[in-house]
């Protein structure tokens, strides 16, 4: 049986709005602009010494379909154009790691050749099953793309489907797409297996947990009992090969029900690894597979308190680096700090997504902006890298509401950081729950929901307040930086340089990319660009031929 499994991340919506008419913009495409090429030289002439060898400041990044890390990690005898060096995407590692335990033959194709335009690589042949990910499809135009597309490059094919928007949505999508023919609805361990061998001997697989399909005969939606995984028993993915980064997955469902996520209603049932599983994961991965640094993606790797206390201690001794996401009243107090950095812990992020306590009860995060200011505090003053992203015009809230944030970012944050207009493209969270609470509307006919409005304020507003309060941060605030243009390019920018330097010049070039749209004239914005130039060359960061 041959088997195509289709999986990694969702199509990108990248906010082009937040670069308009910047040089970042410039330089993506510079026959565009041909009046603004002096402009243009000045980011892409500038050069500095590194380890001796005189290298442009903004260098393309590669690898650039991986998953970044939080911090920039130096990798020891990995070349940097080595694929190994980025961590793969969570859903292929466990998906391929249960076929090769199964002995099932397979390729891969990453989902983003989907959404970029990319053909099947034409000596693959035929499939008679194609597995689809559904973990990065949001709403139903992409999960028609995504089948369109397969229909009609493997039309002989079985498309079974699985992950977060099947879950949710498999009535929906069977009733819509008579193409998929099986859905693996909740853990892929008790099902997948046992499905693929059903079809390969042309069997029933109505015992089968975890399964939804349409009965040819009776063309009724027939589903089988859910069957969770045990995640303490059940060995944690490992696919053959070298992975120098590796994505790890301790818990599957969460004990917090944030109404802007819907992962927790895909796997209502919280269920966790034990620290010492973990942390012997942790040294396999290391001795087996060369592991360098583990890249946890958990939403909540720090909880429960009683897991993370028990876990850091032995995470001392792996020697092995690490990064997770967290909760911010996970971090209490200094101790907790400490013990993450003596467990090798290197970078964490944070969705605070708000500084006002009114908003944090609407999004039902069960987090006070206090949490999040003390969290803020501790790690700025510790060696731990940091992202934390905000959120501005959630359901309820108004522009008085998201001034506390405001004011948070432009006085008081240092660190990179992303502040992102609240997006209702995802049809299963539960903030739909409120949409008659906050008079919720969307306004787009195409179901995109790029145009929505509520009682606080509509799309158009918080767009504004969005450019509004990243013009302010960027230029009243020295410490802080938002991340965007510089997912095209490597990080660290200087690798020779401490992360105090590193942030200094980032924020220079931000100012100096971003000078163009900032200021109203040509003339203002050049006085701006040729001061920022004067203040970089400290940092030996000079044009090519100065």
């Amino acid at each position: 049986m041959n088997v195509l499994l289709i999986s990694g991340l969702g199509p990108e919506y990248p906010n082009h709005s937040l670069l308009a008419g910047s040089t970042f913009e410039a330089m993506t495409d510079p026959g565009r602009f041909p009046d603004r090429a002096r402009e243009i030289s000045d980011l892409t002439s500038l050069h500095a010494d590194v380890n001796g060898v005189r290298l442009p400041l903004l260098r393309p990044r590669t690898g650039a379909s991986g998953i970044r890390a939080v911090s920039s990690v130096r990798l020891q005898h990995v070349e940097k154009d080595d694929e190994t060096a980025t961590a793969p995407h969570l859903t292929t590692f466990t998906v391929r790691a249960i076929l090769e335990a199964a002995g099932v033959d397979h390729d891969h194709f990453p989902a983003e050749g989907i959404w970029n335009g990319s053909p099947a690589d034409p000596s693959s042949g035929s499939y008679d099953v194609v597995l689809l990910s559904t973990t990065f499809i949001w709403d139903r135009a992409t999960m028609a793309k995504a089948v369109a597309w397969i229909e009609e490059r493997f039309p002989t094919a079985i498309l079974v489907l699985g992950g977060q928007y099947s879950n949710l949505k498999f009535q929906q999508i069977l009733d819509a797409h008579p193409f998929v023919r099986y859905v693996v609805r909740g853990d892929a361990e008790p099902a997948l297996t046992p499905l693929l061998d059903a079809l390969r001997r042309g069997e029933p697989v109505a015992g089968i947990p975890n399964l939804v399909w349409r009965d040819a005969d009776t063309g009724r939606i027939r589903l089988t009992g859910i069957h969770y995984a045990d995640l303490e028993a059940l060995p944690s993915p490992a696919p053959s090969g070298r992975f120098p980064v590796i994505p790890y997955e301790s818990m599957r469902g969460c004990p917090f029900t944030c109404k802007y996520c819907s992962f927790p209603a895909a796997s209502p049932k919280w269920r966790y690894k034990s620290a010492e599983k973990i942390a012997g994961d942790f040294a396999r991965y290391r001795d087996e597979h060369g592991a360098q640094y583990i890249k946890a993606l958990d939403s909540t790797f720090t909880v429960p308190p009683t897991r993370l206390r028990a876990l850091l201690p032995l995470l001392r001794n792996t020697g092995v680096a690490w990064e997770a996401y967290t909760r911010a009243n996970s971090l209490r107090d200094q101790a907790v700090v400490d013990a993450l950095e003596e467990a090798h812990c290197r970078a964490l992020a944070l969705g605070f997504e708000s500084m006002n306590d009114t908003t944090l009860t609407y999004m039902n995060k069960k987090v006070k902006a206090h949490a999040n200011r003390t969290a803020f505090e501790l790690l700025s003053r510790s060696s731990l890298h940091y992202f934390v992203s905000f959120i501005v015009g959630y359901p309820g809230e108004s522009p008085d509401l998201f001034e506390d944030t405001k004011s948070f970012l432009v006085n008081e944050y240092s660190g990179p950081f992303a502040l992102y207009v609240f997006m209702l493209n995802d049809e299963t969270m539960p903030v739909w729950q409120d949409a008659e609470r906050f008079d919720l509307k969307v306004h787009d006919a195409d179901g995109d929901a790029e145009h929505w409005s509520h009682t606080g304020m509509d799309s158009a507003t918080a767009r504004r307040l969005q450019l509004e309060t990243l013009r302010e941060v960027r230029w009243k605030n020295d410490r802080a930086i938002q991340r965007t243009w510089q997912r095209d390019y490597e990080l660290p920018l200087l690798p020779d340089r401490s992360a105090a330097e590193n942030s200094a010049i980032e924020k220079l070039v931000d100012r100096l990319g971003m000078a163009t749209a900032d200021f109203p004239t040509q003339t203002t914005a050049a006085t701006h660009r040729a001061d920022l130039l004067g203040q970089l060359a400290p940092h030996g960061v000079t044009s090519m031929g100065a």
